[in-house]
């Protein structure tokens, strides 16, 4: 069973871990990563969630992303989540995430990396992943549209297209 630590709404952690599933009370929080890497083209990779998987099957989604276990670190997270799912090692060591979204339960890292790599040597987590491409921005906004991608809002897959380049919400 997968452990989670706890957060405070300020995202100190407190001292208290939950088992995926159980109950949180409203001032508790926990962290999620995800990973989006994009190709010198400007596509990312993008996978596609098993037909048994729970949430969202057969959908596809960004490059990956899951709970941080207990004692994970943010970065340590996107790693393991990366390697998991993927089979991608990506040193997430002096990486900060790009921009967090706060949601209801929780606090989500988002990482945005320019990684080229073969599709041949990914190594799908049969439990989860069924396939993985590349795509385009107007490909997965089509595939939002055609609710065959996980509903993200329109505006948050530009900004990962067009933030993926530095920190911050200003144009350089």
């Amino acid at each position: 069973m997968e452990k989670w630590d706890l957060f405070d709404k300020h995202r100190n952690k407190i001292e208290k871990q939950i088992t995926r599933g159980d109950e949180m009370t409203p001032d508790e929080f926990h962290l999620v990563v995800h990973v989006c890497i994009f190709n010198s083209k400007g596509e990312m990779l993008i996978q596609q969630r098993q037909p048994f998987k729970q949430g969202w099957p057969n959908l596809w989604d960004i490059t990956c992303g899951g709970s941080a276990v207990a004692g994970d670190t943010s970065q340590h997270a996107a790693s393991r989540e990366l390697f998991e799912e993927l089979g991608i090692h990506y040193n997430f060591e002096r990486v900060r995430p790009q921009f967090t979204i706060n949601f209801e339960r929780g606090f989500d890292d988002y990482y945005l990396i320019e990684y080229d790599l073969d599709l041949n040597d990914l190594t799908l987590q049969t439990d989860e992943v069924q396939a993985a491409k590349w795509a385009s921005k107007e490909e997965i906004l089509k595939l939002i549209e055609l609710k065959q991608f996980i509903p993200y809002y329109e505006s948050i897959i530009g900004f990962l297209f067009e933030g993926r380049h530095h920190y911050g919400s200003i144009r350089l």
